[in-house]
This record gives C-alpha cells, sequence and structure tokens, in this order.
C-alpha cells in the first residue's frame, strides 16, 4: 500500500483502479459524462423502466409516468433514441400509430438500472436513518 493511503471504511476501492475518474469529468466535450448524464436522469429512468415489460405507445407512457409533460417525454424518447437504446416505430395507418422499444443495448442498461433499485431498497432503511441523523447534527451546528 502507498504510503498516506487510507484503508479506514469508507475506503471503497483500493488506490489502483480499473478505470479513469477521469472520463466523468465534467468537460463539455466529454462522452462519458454526457451518457451518464442522459441515462442517469429520472425521465430516462423511468422510459426504461417501463419500455422492459413491453412495447408501449406514447400516450401510454405519458399515462403512466406521473409529472412528466408532452414536450419533455417527445425530449426523452428522441434522446434514448438516438443513443441507440430504444427504436420507435411508426405504422402507416391513419391516425399514425407509433410505438416504442428497448432495443438490445437498451436492455442490457435495464439490467444495470434494476440492479440499482435492488440496491436502493435494501439500503433505503440506512440510509433513511442516515439522513435523520445528519439532520439532527447540521441543526445543533446552527449555520
Amino acid at each position: 500500500m502507498e504510503e498516506g493511503t487510507s484503508n479506514s471504511p469508507s475506503d471503497c476501492c483500493s488506490t489502483e483502479r480499473d478505470y479513469d475518474i477521469h472520463q466523468w469529468d465534467a468537460r463539455e466535450e466529454c462522452e462519458v459524462r454526457q451518457i451518464l448524464d442522459r441515462i442517469a436522469d429520472k425521465w430516462s429512468l423511468l422510459v426504461i423502466a417501463l419500455l422492459e415489460k413491453r412495447t408501449l405507445r406514447f400516450t401510454e407512457l405519458r399515462k403512466s409516468i406521473d409529472g412528466i409533460s408532452q414536450r419533455m417525454l417527445t425530449t426523452t424518447l428522441r434522446q434514448l433514441e438516438r443513443d441507440g437504446l430504444i427504436e420507435r416505430t411508426v405504422y402507416p395507418v391513419v391516425p399514425p400509430r407509433v410505438e416504442y422499444a428497448l432495443t438490445d443495448l437498451g436492455c442490457t442498461l435495464h439490467d444495470t438500472i434494476k440492479a440499482l433499485v435492488v440496491w436502493t431498497e435494501a439500503n433505503q432503511a440506512k440510509i433513511i436513518a442516515a439522513r435523520r441523523s445528519y439532520d439532527e447534527r447540521a441543526g445543533e451546528k446552527l449555520w
């Protein structure tokens, strides 16, 4: 271990990483950061989760996502389609019928999102307790 390296309980990883943390840089041209920003926003996560079960039409998605505007859903769907995570199928009928489905790439992302949700559910009581403890301590300090 390098001098000055801590092995405290908060040390989740060794000093040698198998990835470059600077990939997540917030620079405008950083692709990794842009992709993470896109897939981690709340609307994208909900769309991906809903499409995991079946193909849905725009109106079905909008009704299933509480609080999303038509404009935001349109923007989210376009971005996910551009990134190759969903596919849009237009049927030549009157009125036009448009359906959205996860691509194979989108399905792999759903597996990752599912793992995050499972972790959150398993640890939510600990997080709530930590928040309460923090709020109590912060209240005592009278910023």
